[in-house]
């Protein structure tokens, strides 16, 4: 099991801030114009990590002419992954004595380990970044870089593949920029800003924020909408038609299979814009009966998830579960692969990979 720096309060870290709705606002955006891409040029950058973040990051510096290697763990299956798309991987340590850039890329539970291990050869840190795509490990897991080393933070708002995507269709997509140290000059914002930048996000837009706040808004969206809500809402919807009666496969096509064209359109147009384009009905019933599935009491649970986040308490949960070798989330995962809805998801999913119905 790896090792992790035990969690303390936020207001335990020197540089911790404290929060406010001034220091937190976010700027208008900043576009490719607004951007001196110069700060990097010249620059060697360290990717740590090769998942989908890691991958689509080093890729997209590649292409836009940066110097970059992929450092991994001896006998990483993803040295095969890197060498397959040209971008040169080597032993973390090695890439870090090598980089005067270094990003961070592994899972946040990691993070703290991995720093120590590179510590031997990054010493004070002057005259080198580091640099976050999530602001967990510096607000909350009590990690601590050297302090001559600048610390940046480049969030994009897409996973790794979509970024990919977008950018070799010319397009990016919306990302946070944050610094959290910047010592004296070492101009860690501007490199912040020239990174974000090279992997395409300022063509669809930058925004500079918080360390802080994008580690608290990112953890309340994907535990009230995108993952923790969504998926809760999902289920509880699916059992409700079911147990009144309805057939599952009707239950599932309805409540889950839809929600793709929905996500699409609200990502296109708003939900103003996808309102106009629903029926009359359905327009009817989004407005009348909405307000009663997210009534107070909803909006209570909301409240209460966003201060368990802004207090620490849900990433001490967090980092105690990874340590303990994640009993509860492999616990619940197991449950959920069983459930009815998942087996009528499956079956409806090879059913329309074949274009046609089962052979007898």
């Amino acid at each position: 099991m790896l090792d992790r720096v035990p969690w303390t309060a936020p207001s335990a870290s020197p540089r911790a801030k404290p929060l406010s709705h001034r220091e937190d606002a976010i700027d208008p955006l900043l576009w490719e114009g607004d951007i001196d891409p110069a700060p990097l040029a010249g620059r060697r950058v360290g990717i740590f990590g090769y998942g989908n973040q890691g991958r689509a990051q080093a890729l997209n510096l590649h292409d836009q002419g940066i110097a970059v290697r992929v450092g991994l763990r001896p006998g990483s299956s993803s040295f095969a992954r890197a060498e397959a798309d040209r971008i040169p991987a080597h032993p973390a340590l090695e890439v870090a004595s090598w980089a005067d850039v270094l990003v961070l890329l592994v899972p946040d539970e990691h993070q703290a380990h991995l720093l120590q291990e590179l510590g031997p050869v990054l010493g004070t840190g002057e005259g080198r970044a580091l640099g976050f795509a999530h602001g967990f490990s510096i607000t909350f897991g009590g990690l601590e870089p050297p302090s001559a080393m600048g610390v940046f933070l480049v969030a994009p708002c897409a996973p790794g593949a979509r970024m990919r995507e977008a950018f070799e269709r010319g397009g990016g997509v919306f990302a946070y920029v944050a610094v959290d140290n910047d010592p004296p000059g070492s101009h860690t914002e501007a490199l912040a800003l020239a990174y974000a930048r090279a992997l395409g996000c300022a063509r669809a837009g930058v925004l500079r924020t918080s360390f802080r706040a994008e580690a608290e808004v990112d953890l309340f969206g994907e535990q009230a909408v995108l993952c923790g809500g969504m998926h809760a809402l999902l289920k509880a919807a699916f059992d409700t038609l079911v147990e009144a009666g309805y057939p599952p496969e009707m239950a599932y096509l309805e409540c889950h299979d839809q929600l793709v064209w929905l996500a699409a359109s609200v990502h296109a147009e708003g939900i103003a814009g996808t309102r106009r384009r629903i029926s009359s009905t359905a327009l009817y019933g989004d407005l009348t009966r909405g307000p009663r599935i997210i009534g107070p009491e909803s909006r209570a649970a909301l409240e209460a998830i966003l201060a368990e986040i802004r207090s620490g308490g849900f990433a001490a949960e967090f980092l105690d579960e990874m340590a303990a070798g994640q009993p509860r989330i492999k616990t619940a995962l197991e449950t959920a692969d069983r459930l009815p809805m998942e087996e009528v998801g499956r079956r409806l999913r090879r059913r329309a990979a074949r274009q046609g119905p089962p052979s007898s």
